[in-house]
Formats: C-alpha cells, structure tokens, sequence
C-alpha cells in the first residue's frame, strides 16, 4: 500500500477517533459486580471513551483468535503441501541413478 493511500485511510479513522474520545470524556462508573448497586466492590470511575476504546479492541481480539482458529484446517493443509514440495524438490535434484540392468536380469532365481 502506497503512503497516500495509508494517509486517505489512517487520517479519517484518527479524526473519527478523537472526536469520539471528545464527545465521550465524561466519567462514568466501570462496575464488575453486578448485585452491588449503591456501593459496588469491583468498580472504577473511567472516561466513557476507555470503555468504548477497550471493548473494541477486545473485539477484535476475540475476532482474530476465532478467526485464527477457524483457519487452522487450511494453515494444516498448507503445512502439509509445503512438505511435500519439499520432498519433491529433493527427490528433484537427486542424482538420476546407474543404467539399470535389463529387466531379465533383475528377475531373481526362483528357489
């Protein structure tokens, strides 16, 4: 991808980025615990922007190890081709063997 084109796409999505974390700069109460609601144990006062910022980035974690799990079937298959182009290659560049005899004379003396 070319700088101008890196531009066109990472200057929108900064611009976009920042007026969000400005539209949401107000705190509000993180909360892990769900049946403490006047006094709850496991909380914490964050910008509204972190929360959104995190959940989206956890979103894409979660996306990418589905993602990367669902593709374990083709990078298996991939991993096994590459094997036997290898093998391949190698049996490629191997020396081509003597003359073999007449098929005659590989016949071996039945006992």
């Amino acid at each position: 991808m070319g700088r101008a084109a890196r531009l066109l796409l990472i200057v929108p999505v900064a611009v976009v980025v920042v007026l969000v974390a400005i539209a949401n700069r107000h705190p509000v109460v993180f909360s892990v615990d769900p049946l403490g609601e006047t006094a709850p144990g496991l909380s914490v006062e964050v910008p509204l922007y972190w929360i959104l910022f995190a959940a989206l980035a956890l979103g894409i974690l979660i996306g990418g190890a589905a993602t990367w799990v669902g593709q374990s079937k083709w990078r298996r298959m991939a991993r096994h081709d590459h094997s036997e182009v290898e093998r391949l290659r190698r049996e490629a560049q191997r020396p081509p063997a003597a003359a073999s005899l007449s098929g005659a004379d590989q016949r071996r003396p039945v006992a």
